[in-house]
């Protein structure tokens, strides 16, 4: 089967590993040319990867007949955008998360995509790896018995102290929920099944942040998006899940992701990631246990859902990380901001089925 090939639009600090995976490790792809607004980015990436053009912008990119799928690496306000122009194009889409904004920039995605027989996929990928993989199988194999609940956490005091660039997590499209939930909440998904109904609250603590980082250390940023929010969802199984993310409080580790079953409880790895410890408590142990990992991609393996879309295209099957799981996560994500504005629950409208589950390759960086 011929590569399909990629065309990068941004080659921000997100790209590099995007960069490394696609030209290293996944033999299914290959990248086509890149492009950013800084054009010395791109030169740069072109230079360091022995990549084949730069674009001048993403219009050429577009309009390149060899390019089968664009990987939209710009902040999230632009996402559905690019997103949008590329689809009118003809051309598939990879996106980084979030899908949007706006449920509703979601929605109008969803419809041009299909209207146009194109396919949309999107990040996170990290449910892919090792980790969350090993943890589908036990629980669908029963080790805890039925899911009962779950819990998430993300703490922190936000990327002003170590991004280069941290106004847009504090404006809309960003804050802690839509940066970072979109990793718990597809685990969670794409574990237990679709969100039925959800309700959240949340606030602004603090209405300025001081950037302490380089280049812009001494900048004040105004906050314009929730900072602390604080979601439970109901899933269709029944089982209940809450979700905590800030970027407002000092705590010693980042993230925490549980789940509790009539039988045990299992203790997920770290969903920013692709591998990590997993571990189960079940009664007749009265103990943690740490449990093997049972698939690969367990190191960073950013770009898999990528390589992923790109074998479904080849072989006409549905995408893992693919138009439904990030159209209905955008749709938990954006119900959680009206949930806070509204007051209430609310009764999500997305269909998701969960994506079949990864094979073993007998080649490493070729997908089933």
């Amino acid at each position: 089967m011929a590569k399909l090939k990629v065309a990068f639009i941004g080659v921000g600090t997100i790209s590099g590993i995007y960069l490394d995976n696609l030209t290293k490790v996944f033999r299914e792809v290959e990248i086509a040319g890149v492009c950013d607004l800084v054009a010395q980015r791109a030169e740069d990436a072109k230079e360091k990867y022995g990549l084949p053009r730069v674009y001048a912008n993403m219009f050429e990119a577009f309009q390149d007949p060899d390019v089968d799928i664009i990987l939209n690496l710009t902040r999230p306000h632009q996402h559905y955008e690019v997103t949008r122009l590329a689809l009118e194009h003809g051309k598939h889409v990879y996106t980084e998360k979030p899908l949007g904004i706006t449920i509703e920039e979601g929605n109008a995605l969803v419809k041009l995509a299909r209207q146009r027989g194109l396919m949309i996929g999107g990040a996170p990928d990290t449910f892919l790896g090792a980790g969350l993989q090993s943890c589908r199988k036990y629980l669908d194999a029963g080790l805890i018995g039925e899911p009962l609940g779950a819990a998430a956490f993300m703490i922190g005091h936000g990327p002003e102290s170590w991004h280069p660039d941290p106004d847009f997590f504090y404006q809309p499209g960003g804050g802690p929920m839509m940066d970072m939930g979109p990793y718990y909440v597809t685990a969670l998904v794409s574990l237990l099944g679709p969100v039925s109904r959800l309700v959240s609250a949340g606030r602004r603590s603090f209405p300025e942040r001081l950037i302490t980082s380089q280049p812009y250390a001494g900048t004040m940023m105004q906050v314009n998006t929730d900072t602390y929010v604080a979601g439970t969802m109901q899933f269709a199984s029944g089982a209940i899940g809450t979700i905590f993310t800030t970027f407002d409080v000092y705590y010693p580790t980042q993230a925490r992701l549980e789940i509790y079953g009539s039988q045990g409880t299992l203790i997920l790895p770290d969903p920013n990631f692709f591998g990590g410890p997993i571990r189960v408590f079940r009664p007749e142990a009265g103990k943690f246990d740490e449990l093997p990992l049972l698939f690969d991609y367990a190191e960073n393996s950013r770009g898999l859902g990528l390589a992923d879309m790109a074998k479904a295209l080849g072989t006409r099957r549905e995408a893992r990380a693919g138009m439904q799981q990030v159209h209905h996560v955008l749709e938990v994500l954006t119900g959680f901001e009206r949930s806070v504005r509204e007051g209430g629950w609310l009764t999500l409208n997305t269909r998701y089925e969960r994506p079949q589950p990864m094979k073993k390759a007998a080649l490493a960086g070729v997908l089933d």
